[in-house]
């Protein structure tokens, strides 16, 4: 195994850094600032993009800093996942970054469905702006009424009838739908069929958020954050109907489709955590540094100089573990890694959690405030021990692959 960079992803790691310290990093305070001084609560209708956003977006893109995550060379930017992984992470740092980049999820995995899956029809009108940045778009999967930790419990349904596919159900947790850029989402339901085995009665739909039927009922905040101007929704599809075009991939495809998605972005998400895991350690040890309490620097107080190794320790250990998954997935594919893309998933956000934890209270009061991005970094750990599926599915996962080994089939 080889966990070294290309000399081109070093470079490019290299330069997303230099970019993110020049041009990110001196306005980030000031702009949530701004969303925070203006927030409309849940009301999206009312949520807008910044200029600035666009602008810095714009400026990427023309230093050749765009669609990093895609392996095609002709529209992304070539590199393995492996390779990208390593500017994955320097995107970590910062909340805003993955954005500026267009890089940013549920975005990087429905580019990815629609650069494998889809049809030349559905590239041109879908794949070609979100590449360019020009729209957004949402991923529909997760339900209200069911436990969504078990994807074969779907009850949102996608039904042939004649030349059309008709849409009923219920999401929720789908992440990006109150961005007012979002204009196309890729909708998960059950296609029933009997003749059909457990894992081939799913299919993914495309769907513009302008259908007749789609209905946006709320945005869900996490742990009291709505996540402006991107949000959380609650969406119900009511006798929604689209040409059978629509399907990508066929119908009963989804399965297949999903495993494909969420190999890549979940070493995304790993690589981005170990970022701000590493920004909270800087956060921390600055902090311990500079402050003084009982006429000792903190950082000689209690355990901290334990808590800083332990954290360094964890997060070089959650590192390796994500290269080597990438490296797994480039030399073997998805179902070649797929043990150690659960295990990342399980370790990643602890890793983060953990050592984001310790930031906060070496900042005290400061650390649980709008001053640091540390609450960010703590809502995005938290919250990704259930996203793509909680660490108790990841780690049955892991733990009937190993048995298999033994003969253990069930």
């Amino acid at each position: 195994m080889d966990f070294q960079p290309s000399e081109r992803a070093k470079k490019t790691a290299e330069r997303v850094r230099a970019f993110i310290k020049e041009h990110i990093e001196p306005i980030e305070p000031a702009h949530w600032a701004g969303i925070l001084g203006q927030r409309h609560g849940g009301d999206w209708t009312q949520w807008t993009i910044p200029p600035h956003v666009e602008a810095l977006k714009a400026k990427a893109k023309a230093e050749g800093l765009w669609n990093l995550f895609l392996p095609d060379p002709e529209l992304g930017a070539g590199l393995s996942v492996l390779d990208y992984a390593f500017s994955a992470e320097e995107t970590g740092h910062s909340m805003m970054a993955p954005e500026i980049f267009n890089c940013n999820a549920p975005d990087t995995g429905n580019m990815e469905v629609l650069w494998k899956y889809g049809s030349d029809e559905q590239k041109k009108q879908w794949l070609t702006p979100l590449l360019a940045g020009e729209i957004r778009s949402v991923f529909f999967m997760t339900e209200p009424d069911v436990a969504s930790s078990d994807a074969t419990n779907m009850a949102a349904t996608a039904v042939i009838d004649g030349d059309e596919i008709v849409l009923n159900g219920k999401k929720w947790w789908s992440s990006g739908v109150g961005d007012p850029r979002c204009k196309v989402g890729i909708f998960m339901a059950l296609t029933a069929n009997p003749d059909l085995g457990r894992h081939n009665q799913h299919s993914m739909v495309l769907v513009p958020m302008d259908s007749p039927g789609v209905e946006i009922k709320r945005m869900l905040p996490v742990f009291g954050e709505y996540d402006e101007p991107h949000g959380h929704g609650e969406v119900h599809f009511t006798n929604v109907r689209l040409p059978l075009s629509s399907f990508i991939a066929g119908p009963g495809r989804g399965f297949e489709i999903a495993q494909g998605r969420l190999g890549p972005g979940r070493i995304h998400h790993c690589m981005r955590c170990l970022g701000a895991a590493e920004k909270s350690l800087e956060l921390a040890i600055k902090r311990g540094i500079d402050r003084t309490a009982f006429r000792k620097q903190l950082i000689n107080l209690g355990g901290n100089r334990e808590r800083i190794a332990d954290a360094r320790v964890a997060i070089d250990q959650a590192r390796l573990l994500t290269l080597q998954a990438a490296w797994k997935i480039d030399t073997h594919g998805v179902m070649g890694a797929l043990t150690d893309v659960s295990a990342i998933k399980v370790v990643a956000p602890t890793v983060l959690q953990n050592v984001v934890d310790f930031a906060i209270q070496m900042h005290g009061g400061m650390g649980v405030s709008h001053d640091t991005p540390l609450t960010a970094f703590f809502i995005q750990a938290r919250s990704l021990r259930l996203a793509d599926g909680p660490d108790e599915v990841h780690k049955g996962m892991i733990a009937r692959l190993e048995l298999m080994k033994y003969g253990v089939m069930k």
